[in-house]
């Protein structure tokens, strides 16, 4: 059987062939259920439970079986097992040496579903050339080329990725990850990290996954990425226009829960009619008075009203005539002067 990576991997064929090698159809079943090749994972207690024997003889037979299977791949007499080796080969060094199964079962299936990635993983496993790194706390479900690191140098690796990340202190670009790591490859670090659950990327920043910037949990996140990103004030309805807009895994929120959220987080400041900025660029919460009075505190002295005026455009962005309504019209200020202005407790 020929594969090449113009064409989608016949995986079930593949899979089938390789199954019909093993003599005893107890055996195959164990197999094709503890690895999902037709249906979901099954646990060592499920099949026990079916094929009438103990969790403990399950694990042996898998054992024994994968064994035999590993050694018939190694000798060549597994069928399509070369062709289909090199293949993935081909397909997990474009990536960048190491890769996730999901994404490597993407990239050779026509549908990726879990049974899809449950076969190529499989396969991956018996595959002479690769290291297949299994899903736990710590990391995705991924395999890599034996020939660039085994398991434990491909762990070693992403633990000295993550270890240059938290002394960086902040989201930054792989460039710069790959530096401080010491790594000489920008690609193969971010090929690196997507196998780790500790790290998370966004918009061509890495990070820490509980980094709100590389991974946004909830709405307000979400907000804050964007404002984050735009540099500068934005109105509710514009926040909720970019969220749509962006490569967020869920983005389906109204405006009101936007705007609901934009309100109760104190890392957002209304500077203007639904306008609103960072608390972390400058600004504080406060009506249009409370900057006035705020700005004529700071001074210590009497201001001219354009003065006042100039000062408060810098922390809100309202009409120059309602801060004048507000300096004329309310009692905590006093005209001392043409057109200027004190508190009134001076």
């Amino acid at each position: 059987m020929s594969v090449s990576t113009t064409q989608k991997l016949d995986i079930e064929k593949v899979t089938t062939d390789i199954l019909a090698t093993i003599d005893r159809e107890r055996e195959r079943e164990i197999i094709s259920r503890r690895y999902g090749l037709f249906d979901r994972k099954e646990t060592l207690e499920q099949i026990g439970e079916l094929l009438g024997i103990t969790r403990e003889r399950v694990r042996q037979l898998e054992k024994a079986v994968i064994a035999k299977l590993k050694a018939q791949s190694d000798s060549g007499e597994l069928p399509h097992i070369k062709e289909v080796q090199e293949n993935l080969i081909e397909e997990i060094h474009q990536a960048g040496k190491v890769v996730r199964i999901s994404d490597l079962s993407k990239k050779l299936t026509e549908k990726n579903t879990k049974i899809d990635q449950s076969r190529v993983s499989f396969l991956a496993q018996l595959s002479p050339k690769l290291a297949v790194i299994d899903e736990n706390d710590h990391y995705h479900h991924s395999v890599g080329i034996a020939d660039a690191h085994d398991v434990n140098a491909i762990k070693q690796h992403v633990e000295d990725i993550i270890g240059a990340i938290k002394k960086i202190g902040e989201p930054t670009t792989i460039d710069k990850i790959a530096s401080k790591a010491e790594k000489s490859d920008a690609r193969h670090t971010a090929a690196l990290s997507k196998t780790s659950k500790q790290l998370a990327s966004l918009n061509d920043l890495w990070g820490l996954i509980k980094w709100p910037m590389v991974n946004p949990k909830n709405i307000r996140d979400k907000i804050y990425v964007i404002l984050h990103q735009n540099g500068k004030h934005m109105h509710f309805n514009e926040i909720a226009d970019s969220i749509k807009d962006s490569d967020f895994k869920r983005k389906d929120v109204t405006t009101q829960a936007i705007h609901n959220e934009l309100i109760k987080d104190k890392r957002f400041v209304l500077i203007g009619r639904g306008i609103y900025a960072l608390k972390e660029w400058g600004y504080k919460k406060g009506t249009v008075a409370d900057i006035i009075a705020e700005v004529l505190k700071v001074s210590g002295k009497p201001l001219h009203r354009d003065e006042i005026v100039q000062e408060v455009l810098k922390s809100r962005h309202v009409k120059e005539t309602t801060i004048l309504l507000n300096l004329q019209g309310k009692p905590q200020f006093k005209r001392v002067a043409k057109a200027t202005y004190d508190l009134a407790e001076h």
